[in-house]
């Protein structure tokens, strides 16, 4: 058997075995005895049928009723009224009780009413000063954002107003020096006049070139002059103008210059410029007239051209 492979396993089932009948012999001997039959405790008491009697005679069944008399069988009037009277009594006294309890009972339950109304109106009244204080700060930040995009409505218009102003400032100094040029160009395409050797009315040359220039051929520019345009005479003497203030950027001065050389008109402002800071326009003009440029008896007798200064704070 696999249980009991072993000496050790066969002592342990012997002595269990031993074990085992010794507690039920015990048991047979010892455990299994009772009283029959059981003991009685406490206080005996003698057979009767009622609470009081008299004589030494014990009966085993329940005595017949006794005879009474009829003065016994009728019952005096004085004590009538007297069990009336305590009946009576006993009856009325416990009544208080109830109507005192049932006053507390109401008194309890209105208090708890009231406590219960004190704290919902409460709680109410809470929740509206909350309602009306959220109500206020979204109306302020709505009243803040309104503001703050007026503001930035208001920059914006000042902004554009102001650059329309600048911008009608830079075309009016334009048309004054296009004006000055006979012509040469209004930005947008519709100038007056022409120029070719062709029969066919038009502006013959290059959109790059130089509109004093006398060919009408090859890639254009401005010919040898670099920022002293005036077709192909070319400036003998270039003056540079001071740099009086901290502005910089680009002027382009409008010259008429006669058959001498001499120039003996200028404009600063023309189309071109970048920075129309009255510092920068007098020194350019004042640069501009002291210019000196090579004489040309077949030159026109007012010829026009320009001049272009790069102010530059680096330099």
């Amino acid at each position: 058997m696999a249980l009991l492979d072993t000496s050790h396993k066969r002592k342990s089932a012997v002595m269990t075995s031993i074990v085992a009948v010794i507690m039920l012999l015990l048991m047979f001997i010892f455990g299994l005895t009772y009283l029959d039959p059981p003991e009685e405790y406490g206080i005996a008491v003698n057979f009767g049928t009622t609470d009081f009697g008299s004589g030494n005679k014990q009966p085993t069944e329940a005595l017949k009723p006794a005879a009474q008399s009829p003065e016994e069988s009728i019952p005096q009037d004085e004590p009538i009224e007297e069990v009336q009277e305590e009946v009576l009594e006993e009856a009325v006294e416990p009544e208080a009780a109830p109507e005192e309890v049932s006053e507390e009972v109401i008194t309890q339950a209105n208090e708890e009413a009231i406590a219960i109304k004190k704290r919902e109106e409460k709680r109410k009244r809470e929740a509206s000063e909350a309602e009306a204080k959220a109500e206020a700060k979204a109306k302020a930040e709505r009243k803040a954002e309104a503001e703050r995009k007026a503001e930035v409505e208001r920059k914006r218009v000042a902004e554009a107003q102001k650059a329309e102003k600048k911008r009608q400032e830079q075309e009016a100094k334009r048309r004054s020096a296009d004006a000055i040029l006979g012509g040469f160009s209004d930005g947008d395409g519709k100038a007056d006049g022409g120029e070719g050797n062709d029969n066919q009315a038009g502006d013959k040359g290059k959109v790059t070139g130089d509109p004093n220039a006398s060919g009408y051929y090859g890639i254009g520019g401005d010919g040898s002059g670099g920022n002293y345009r005036l077709g192909n005479r070319k400036a003998l003497n270039k003056p540079k103008p001071d740099y009086p203030c901290n502005e910089e950027g680009k002027v382009v001065v409008t010259i008429t210059v006669d058959r001498s050389g001499k120039v003996i008109s200028a404009v600063p402002g023309a189309q071109g410029t970048t920075n129309s800071a009255s510092c920068l326009l007098v020194e350019a003009k004042e640069a501009a007239l002291k210019t000196k440029f090579n004489d040309d008896l077949k030159a026109p007798s007012k010829q026009v051209g320009a001049i272009i200064y790069n102010f530059s704070l680096s330099n």
